[in-house]
């Protein structure tokens, strides 16, 4: 199949392929001689389907390899896969642990202005002037890599779509 059919058929866009092409995720399709262009297997279609499976549950793609790699492992154990979990559960639970304290510092931001004014007389302006030596999260709390810490080229026009 070329890359339009296989992007068709998991769902995401074509740049997403080559993305992950390039990143080595998915392995590079094989080029058709007569015209140069990419022929993908069924082979790829289930890898770039398990790729976007583990980015819907935004896995790193260092996570994403190490599965790639237990995959090709079936007799192995699999606790190291237990203990890759174990570990991304942890980071999503600290990162919704930051998200709730900084709802409540939003929840309390808002509060400072309660109805429209000129922004010379705003509330939360004149806090987060009055407050600029705070810091909102705590500095010593290191960013997670769940979603919205990522820092990453990948493509994407929606999490989940892209994957």
């Amino acid at each position: 199949m070329k890359i339009g059919e296989l992007a068709k058929q998991a769902g995401c866009p074509v740049e997403t392929v080559r993305y992950y092409e390039r990143e080595g995720l998915l392995h590079a399709a094989v080029r058709d001689e007569a015209n140069n262009y990419r022929r993908y297997e069924h082979s790829h279609l289930e890898r770039l389907t398990f790729i976007r499976r583990c980015r819907a549950l935004d896995m790193t793609h260092g996570e994403i390899r190490t599965l790639l790699q237990a995959r090709t492992e079936p007799d192995a154990s699999c606790e190291s896969i237990n203990e890759l979990i174990d570990a991304h559960l942890r980071h999503v639970q600290a990162r919704i642990t930051e998200l709730k304290a900084l709802e409540t510092q939003l929840t309390e931001l808002r509060g400072q202005c309660h109805a429209a004014r000129a922004t010379r007389d705003c509330g939360i302006l004149h806090e987060l002037d009055q407050r600029a030596d705070v810091v909102w999260r705590s500095p010593s709390t290191p960013l997670s890599h769940v979603a919205g810490s990522h820092c990453s080229t990948e493509p994407h026009t929606h999490p989940r779509k892209n994957g």
